[in-house]
């Protein structure tokens, strides 16, 4: 699976896990030089409380367009390391 944003790889790698849609991938899949940590923080109530990042990729900024969990309730163990998607950041096979 790969991560796109504005042209750019962000993420590549054939280990995510699946929830609710949401394909999450493994930390270290993750380009570093394309992120940089937000303030921004939600809570889920099952799986606990998500930090988020901003995209960099060419002179375009996407702010809070990934998230993960830092410490995930024992129900979402599985993404405990793993970051997921949205704000039109395409999520495609190959």
């Amino acid at each position: 699976m790969r991560a796109i944003w504005n042209g750019v790889v962000l993420a590549e790698t054939a280990d995510t896990v699946v929830v609710e849609g949401n394909h999450y991938f493994p930390r270290e899949s993750l380009r570093a030089e394309h992120f940089v940590e937000s303030d921004r923080r939600t809570t889920c109530p099952w799986k606990g409380e998500a930090a988020y990042l901003s995209v960099h990729a060419g002179d375009a900024v996407n702010t809070d367009a990934a998230w993960y969990y830092p410490q995930p309730k024992d129900a979402a163990a599985q993404i405990r390391g793993r970051v997921a998607f949205w704000k039109g950041v395409e999520v495609v096979d190959g």
